[in-house]
């Protein structure tokens, strides 16, 4: 009986001690794994319940339809639309920069490929079809696709992004997108993209 009692109070320290050991790896090790998941400035992974991660990303696109080299060019539009105030009809494909931050020489992090029309006759409103293909970090070769109007004109406009590739496979979410810069001449534009992706 007193052996039992001796091999049952060894049994509960031992087990006492490595709860201990598991709380303190769990301390130290899951701060380091998320200072991880920061390592780039504009991809940071926000959490992860069950199967599904949720990841933010901060980027800044670069629409340019003037000068010798530019992004965004026209390929149709309708027999009216140089008489709409709106564009109505005209329809643009897009090759445009994806950075870092608001500069353009500042570091390239992929590119949006796909093509944007004006879509309302009362509103500068572009129905976007878009790629967004990442080429730097832990979502290189990954792409997540949006679609949706963009009231273009207002400050703060959000965009649904209904699915993906590589990393982002399977992903649904939504991004905002905000005006950073716009030249009313030519049309080029700045806009940041601030999306949340569940994946």
């Amino acid at each position: 009986m007193l052996k039992q009692q001796k091999k049952k109070g060894t049994t509960m320290k031992m087990a006492k001690a490595e709860v201990s050991r598991l709380l303190f790896l769990l301390v130290t090790i899951i701060p380091l794994a998320a200072q991880g998941s920061r390592l780039y400035s504009w991809a940071n992974q926000l959490e992860e319940s069950g199967k599904d991660k949720v990841t933010n990303l901060q980027f800044y696109f670069h629409d340019t339809l003037s000068g010798k080299n530019p992004t965004a060019v026209k390929v149709a539009q309708a027999a009216d639309t140089d008489k709409s105030p709106t564009l109505f009809g005209s329809v643009f494909m897009v090759d445009d920069a994806l950075t870092e931050t608001a500069d353009p020489k500042s570091k390239l992090v992929g590119r949006a490929q796909g093509l944007y029309g004006s879509s309302c006759k009362e509103e500068l409103g572009l129905l976007m079809a878009m790629s967004f293909c990442f080429e730097d970090g832990p979502y290189k070769d990954s792409t997540i696709s949006m679609i949706g109007k963009n009231s273009a004109m207002k400050p703060v406009r959000e965009m649904p992004i209904v699915g993906g590739t590589g990393m982002f496979r399977m992903a649904r979410g939504y991004a905002i997108a905000q005006t950073h810069w716009f030249d009313p001449k030519t049309g080029d534009a700045i806009v940041g993209y601030n999306v949340t992706i569940v994946h």
